[in-house]
């Protein structure tokens, strides 16, 4: 009698299993994709004999701003919340049909987008039309879910009130590209970052990262109350007005709590125990938040003395190189391990991607400082391609396979 054999072939269909399998996967290649484009540019700015780049329709620091923060990291913010908002609310899973319209946009939206930088001015117009639409769809499922609801689901409104401040942004620099004043592209830049992008890495910071350390670590007690989550909302909306109000000689007045309160938290859910390395990533990567507000109050403060930003770009980058980043490959680890029936550990290439983003944090932090600060910027660039390649290459394989355990999904 014949045996019948796993199934260990890889096949795209599989993508359209569960949103985190698509929206992964898209994930992972945007992020690939929009550094390959911005390392060439960098390139190509630092030594333009090696190599030269079409001028993009808009500035390209702009445009690299732009990709990074609605397209790159909401196409994994998206994967997560589709995921889990059935979960946190007691709904049912959602279909294809729901996930696969946001994922075509996000996708299709920074493909165009990147040609259009290269040259196709139409499709760089198609990208931020694709990009809207899948953004729009993703809020429509994702309100859809919570009028659902009987009950309220705190960190779910908190993570969808950054969404909808995030299609605001979206929407901000598309009024731009059509002919709007380019204040609207530095709101946008604004509004991803402080609207959208760290309220959501912290609720879901406030939500999960307890609960992963209760379920691996013996005695340890949660920490997650609501009031500290509704300090920390109105602490980066009043950063964000400041911001927009070109108000930087006093954000110090919000970001030194704002230090405050994230190392607080930061001191409250890190484990006394022993654990795991897929636990301690989540951390080590979180102790990048208290360093980022340290280096805005001190930028602040440096301004409001010497009217001159002294730290150039080194806070955001800690924030995003280091804070987001770190998480980034933190979590999307941790969730790919547990859907696709794999141990709860941190395989290689994962470690190396984490401790490789830390070194390109450093390097780029430091850039801001450093001689010859532009090289210092294409190493970064070049450090993340480095970084993320393998890890994203091991994802990839994952999400066109069947599920390790042999289970659906």
């Amino acid at each position: 009698m014949l045996q019948k054999t796993a199934d260990t072939s890889l096949s795209p269909l599989r993508l359209a299993q569960a949103p985190h399998r698509l929206m992964f996967f898209i994930g992972a290649g945007n992020v690939l994709l929009a550094m390959l484009w911005w390392a060439l540019w960098l390139v190509s700015m630092r030594w333009p004999q090696v190599i030269t780049i079409a001028e993009p329709p808009v500035p390209a620091g702009w445009l690299h701003a732009f990709v990074m923060q609605y397209l790159v990291l909401p196409s994994f913010i998206f994967g997560f919340l589709l995921t889990t908002f059935p979960r946190w609310m007691g709904l049912p899973d959602l279909s294809r049909w729901h996930y696969l319209p946001v994922g075509a946009g996000l996708m299709g939206g920074q493909l165009a987008l990147l040609i259009g930088a290269c040259g196709w001015d139409v499709g760089f117009f198609v990208g931020l039309l694709m990009a809207a639409a899948g953004w729009t769809a993703g809020l429509v499922i994702l309100g859809k879910q919570l009028t659902m609801e009987k009950g309220a689901t705190w960190h779910a409104r908190s993570c969808f009130a950054a969404l909808v401040l995030g299609w605001i942004g979206l929407l901000a620099f598309v009024a731009f590209v059509l002919g709007a004043s380019p204040m609207w592209a530095m709101a946008s830049i604004k509004l991803g970052t402080i609207g959208l992008l760290l309220p959501v890495y912290v609720t879901v910071a406030h939500r999960m990262f307890p609960f992963f350390a209760g379920n691996a670590v013996p005695g340890y007690r949660p920490w997650r109350p609501l009031g500290w989550l509704a300090i920390v909302w109105a602490l980066l909306m009043a950063h964000l007005v400041l911001e927009l109000a070109h108000a930087y000689a006093w954000l110090w007045l919000v970001d030194v709590p704002l230090l405050g309160a994230s190392a607080y938290a930061l001191w409250r859910w890190w484990p006394r125990g022993r654990m795991p390395g897929l636990l301690a990533v989540l951390f080590i990567g979180t102790a990048w938040l208290p360093v980022t507000f340290a280096l805005y109050s001190l930028q602040s403060a440096l301004y409001a003395t010497t009217g001159v930003f002294e730290l150039g770009r080194a806070p955001a980058h800690a924030l995003f190189i280091g804070f987001f980043g770190s998480l980034l490959v933190a979590m999307v680890t941790r969730v790919t391990q547990g859907h696709s029936g794999r141990p709860l550990v941190m395989p290689p290439v994962a470690w190396f991607a984490f401790a490789a983003v830390q070194v390109v944090a450093v390097m780029r932090v430091a850039a801001e400082l450093a001689p010859d600060a532009h090289a210092w910027h294409v190493a970064a660039a070049i450090g993340w391609l480095v970084a993320f390649l393998p890890w994203v290459a091991r994802l990839g394989r994952i999400y066109l396979s069947p599920r390790a355990d042999g289970k659906p999904g």
